[in-house]
């Protein structure tokens, strides 16, 4: 079975198992075929994506390629959420960070704030600025829009520093 055409039917598997009540908060991120018929699916849940819902997900997907693609051939399955180091993928995963710093990549460079707010079509960044006026130092909050098609990716930038 080619790559694409298994991706595709794992993206609808996957579809189908997230409209059941128990997994309605789900979605896909990412489903990559590489060689050695090694399968990695990525995928989160706006609540969070536990061990136990990814073994579920792991299973149903399993029952599937044992009996339907790769029977008594050797495969590996991978089933996680994203890693906080990748880039947000989903629109879903933009709106599951909001209130969280980024780090957002365009052809101009790169932004860090704060996600205030996402839509269909853009993301909102609150900054914090410095300006000069006269010999004083003026700290001021803006809020920037970033269209989405002209981001290139958006990295949720992990602080260790937590704010009383």
């Amino acid at each position: 079975m080619p790559g694409m055409k298994l991706t595709d039917t794992i993206r609808r598997l996957l579809a189908e198992k997230f409209e059941s009540e128990d997994f309605a908060d789900c979605f896909t991120v990412d489903v990559q075929l590489h060689p050695g018929n090694r399968l990695v699916v990525l995928v989160d849940c706006d609540t969070g994506l536990s061990v136990a819902r990814c073994a579920q997900v792991s299973r149903y997907l399993e029952a599937y390629l044992d009996e339907a693609v790769w029977k008594d051939q050797k495969y590996v399955l991978e089933v996680s959420s994203p890693g906080v180091d990748r880039p947000l993928a989903a629109l879903r995963q933009y709106r599951k960070n909001i209130g969280r710093e980024v780090k957002v990549s365009t052809e101009e460079g790169e932004e860090k704030g704060l996600l205030t707010g996402v839509s269909d079509t853009a993301i909102e960044l609150e900054q914090d600025i410095v300006r000069k006026e006269g010999k004083k130092k003026i700290r001021e909050k803006i809020r920037r829009s970033i269209p989405f098609d002209r981001i290139r990716k958006t990295v949720v930038q992990i602080s260790f520093n937590r704010k009383k």
